[in-house]
């Protein structure tokens, strides 16, 4: 065949593939979904093997009882059907054609109805006799001298009567029906000149028709007994999966909101006393989480409330610092020294009223984008622009990896400007002079940012606490930018309104990178970042092999309680800039 013509085929059995890849991953999801399917399944399961068990040996059991009892009638049938043609064969004359006519006559006593045999016999069934003279020779048609079928009879039972004892054996010959199973059962005949062969053959055809009907009889009450088990497993999970369902369905409710949800108590079993500890449960997080909205919202308006009131004279000192900026020169040195620090400390001041009010409103969920298509490359240039002073006074470079063409999305300029500026200065802060490298890439579904320094870096565990608010890494270390220490909790606030990330990685002796992954579209999920939060530039660990006094290293830093919990911001002090 062609290749052309061999392509439908190819693709019939693909789709044939997807159908039944699909088919495997939907039942898998549903496996694990459902509680109910894994109990019916191995119940059913279970079941199976013990009725296959079971089946097994009640057919062993009852076609061996039908075998037994037919080999015993039938070794009765031929200890009576030698004792009946005994006389007739005790003086047999030496020729095969005298042979045969006396087997005939012998055959005929043990097939004629009148002849007197033993009662316990006769559950043997019908059988067909054989007489066969093992020295005979042949008769004068060449044919061995038997009489009756005697090609039917197995050559290993002709052997063993030779030897002088009686037996039986099961064996199958073609007949013109088809093939048939035999028990042939054989005993010797004495004569007065040699022992002659007497063969009772008996089929088992009744026999195999009751085995099967045994057989058939037990698959379908198996097949039954099985599906009564599945519909009695089904509903006895059932009973016991419905009340998790429903309190499943009750908790998704309470937790999208829904606090007076509560679970219905009907009885007193099990199920019910669940039901009564979750809704007991349910109430008290109810009752907590109304006292935390209560005192949330005291605290969001207590911090609005003081960041407004605080505005009016923090204008009046602003103005006053102003004036005696202004006349600094005409002052003697220490004093025009401390006029500048009031006119930095004032700025920073400020600052922080405008984070805490930032942070209030996002508290209050009261924040909104004003989401437009933006080139973030001008947004990162932007940023650079504003904490260009900070990083000349640092002594400080930045390196912008920004691609060639545009990478637009759809966010807050404002709000993006300002992480991207938070996280050079924090970068710039942290960097100990070293350089700061901003990279942006995208890939068409999200747009990242990485700002990565090479200074301190950060302990194991400090990652997950750097967005804290007013938590610093080393509270004795002496800040260099003055910052509220509000700005990464801001920053982290504004990357969730975008529906983004803000991740943070960081290894002592190797800096830190502060990675921002945004959709490119407003509203879309982000499911993967284009950069890599771990920088792929760090050499390789060595575990050096331990001593035998070489204490052991877990790499793992304790945190003392001071630096788990949040930590002011340092003020710009004298100790650090003293007043010459």
């Amino acid at each position: 065949m062609t290749p052309r013509l061999l392509d439908p085929v190819v693709r019939e059995a693909r789709r044939g593939v997807d159908r039944a890849r699909r088919r495997v991953v939907a039942f898998g999801e549903l496996w694990r979904r459902s509680l109910q399917l894994r109990v019916v399944v191995s119940t059913l399961a279970l079941s199976s093997a013990v009725v296959f068990v079971l089946g097994m040996v009640l057919q062993v059991q009852i076609t061996g009882q039908l075998l037994e009892t037919k080999i015993e009638a039938a070794l009765r049938q031929g200890e009576a059907s030698a004792a009946a043609i005994q006389p007739d064969l005790a003086g047999l004359n030496p020729g095969p054609d005298s042979v045969k006519t006396r087997f005939t006559t012998a055959l005929n006593k043990i097939n004629s109805s009148g002849v007197d045999l033993d009662p316990t016999s006769l559950g043997a069934g019908a059988f067909e006799p054989v007489l066969y003279d093992p020295v005979g020779g042949t008769g004068s048609d060449g044919q061995p001298v038997a009489v009756g079928r005697w090609r039917d009879v197995p050559a290993d039972l002709t052997k063993m009567l030779d030897r002088g004892s009686a037996g039986y054996q099961i064996t199958t010959v073609e007949r013109e029906t088809g093939p048939t199973t035999l028990l042939v059962v054989g005993r010797a005949v004495n004569t007065s000149t040699r022992a002659m062969h007497l063969y009772l053959l008996f089929p088992l055809t009744s026999e195999q028709a009751t085995a099967a009907v045994v057989q058939n009889t037990l698959l379908i009450g198996g097949v039954v007994l099985l599906l009564l088990l599945a519909v009695i497993a089904n509903l006895v999970t059932r009973q016991v999966v419905r009340p998790v369902r429903q309190a499943a369905e009750i908790a998704e409710r309470f937790a999208d909101g829904d606090l007076d949800e509560r679970m219905p108590v009907v009885g007193e079993d099990d199920v019910a006393r669940l039901a009564e500890s979750y809704n007991e449960m349910a109430a008290s997080i109810q009752r907590q989480i109304h006292q935390l909205e209560a005192f949330g919202t005291l605290q969001r308006r207590f911090t609005s409330d003081v960041s407004h009131e605080l505005r009016t004279p923090l204008t009046t000192v602003r103005m006053a610092a102003d004036v005696l900026h202004a006349s600094r020169e005409q002052f003697p040195p220490g004093l025009s020294r401390s006029t500048e620090l009031l006119v930095d400390e004032l700025d920073r001041f400020e600052s922080l009223l405008g984070d805490l009010l930032e942070i209030s409103r996002l508290d209050a969920g009261v924040e909104e984008l004003a989401a437009e298509l933006v080139d973030i490359r001008v947004l990162a240039r932007r940023a650079h622009d504003a904490v260009r002073a900070i990083a000349n006074s640092n002594g400080t470079t930045i390196v912008m990896d920004l691609p060639d063409h545009e990478v637009t999305a759809e966010l807050d300029s404002r709000r993006v400007e300002r992480i991207l500026r938070n996280l050079l200065a924090n970068a710039i802060d942290h960097g100990e002079g070293m350089p700061v490298e901003l990279t942006l890439r995208s890939d068409g579904e999200a747009v990242a940012v990485t700002v990565r320094d090479r200074g301190v870096g950060l302990r194991a565990g400090e990652a997950d606490l750097v967005f804290n608010r007013f938590w610093r890494a080393d509270p004795s270390r002496n800040r260099r930018t003055g910052g509220t220490g509000l700005g990464l909790s801001i920053s982290l606030e504004d990357a969730r309104l975008h529906g983004g990330w803000l991740q943070a990685w960081g290894e002592r002796g190797h800096g830190a990178v502060f990675r921002l992954t945004l959709p490119c579209r407003h509203g879309q999920e982000v499911h993967s970042s284009p950069l890599p939060l771990e920088p792929p530039d760090l050499p390789p660990v060595v575990q050096p092999e331990p001593g035998p006094e070489a204490p052991e290293h877990t790499g793992e830093v304790e945190l003392t309680q001071e630096e788990i919990t949040w930590q002011p911001a340092e003020p710009v002090t004298a100790e650090r800039e003293e007043v010459r």
